[in-house]
């Protein structure tokens, strides 16, 4: 389909695993912290489902502000 070269897929590879480390890291972070209502950490968990990127980037930049650490 996309006709990478092998000894250029080496490149590729890392380039289309990036975007998706911010929404793992986000969804690794929701459950292992509580938060203030469920309905925030719901809100939260389809953010990252309907909107990976976009939903990644906006928990770390404001959502896990408002984690409380588990105890």
């Amino acid at each position: 389909m996309f006709n990478i070269p092998p000894d250029k897929l080496v490149y590729a590879i890392p380039l289309l695993i990036l975007p998706i480390l911010p929404n793992l890291w986000s969804i690794w972070h929701l459950y292992t912290n509580e938060f203030p209502t469920h309905q925030e950490r719901a809100a939260w968990i389809v953010a990252q489902v309907v909107l990976p990127v976009v939903g990644g980037v906006g928990y770390i930049l404001f959502g896990r502000k408002r984690a409380i650490k588990k105890q």
